[in-house]
């Protein structure tokens, strides 16, 4: 699943400013189409602020319902991507921005935390090379061939039909959301607060 959410990130790494710039023509004026950097500099502003609630998500829900909710946000991610424009549209393009944070952090950081914590101390950094190597490797390889071939399927004439791009993407982060919980076997146990243990 680390590999699987691995091409996620590789989806929107790819494709991500693409989209935006192709608002050009249609769009010309707005103010997404103006400053498309300012607009991607939400998803980074998002990704540090939502570092900041892991600890909390962790030991609250663990890690399963934690990934659950990044394939989640995932979804939201692409979903919001498909009926976004720089017109009407641009507070789907801004939701879709902020809730990256979550899509990327809630897998990329919690799941390397939860290697870290799992892992015997004798394999820890393989078991963290295997993690990096599974998202930034593999999934990256895996998510830039098959979405190239996805937009190249729903390209014609030059012209990208990227409603239907990005609800492919989300069905298939939907997917996974669906397999995960049959799949993954982990009981998590939350962490005592200091009020619980007095009672």
């Amino acid at each position: 699943f680390a590999m699987l959410l691995g091409a996620a990130l590789q989806i929107t790494n790819a494709f991500g400013e693409p989209f935006l710039h192709d608002f050009d023509k249609v769009y010309a004026g707005t103010f997404a189409v103006e400053h498309p950097s300012l607009l991607i500099s939400l998803s980074q502003v998002s990704e540090t602020l939502f570092i900041l609630t892991i600890p909390f998500f962790l030991k609250r829900f663990g890690i399963k319902k934690v990934m659950l909710l990044s394939m989640a946000a995932w979804v939201l991610r692409f979903g919001l991507f498909g009926i976004g424009n720089p017109a009407e549209g641009l507070v789907f393009l801004v939701l879709s921005m902020v809730v990256y944070g979550m899509a990327f952090d809630f897998f990329n950081i919690s799941g390397s935390l939860f290697v870290e914590n799992e892992a015997p101390q004798r394999i820890r950094a393989s078991a963290q090379g295997l993690f990096m190597l599974m998202t930034n490797g593999l999934g990256a390889f895996f998510g830039g061939f098959i979405s190239g071939w996805v937009v190249d399927s729903f390209t014609v004439g030059g012209v990208r039909n990227w409603p239907y791009i990005w609800f492919t993407f989300a069905g298939y982060a939907l997917v996974l959301g669906i397999i995960f919980p049959l799949v993954f076997k982990y009981k998590h146990v939350p962490t005592a607060t200091p009020a619980a243990v007095k009672h």
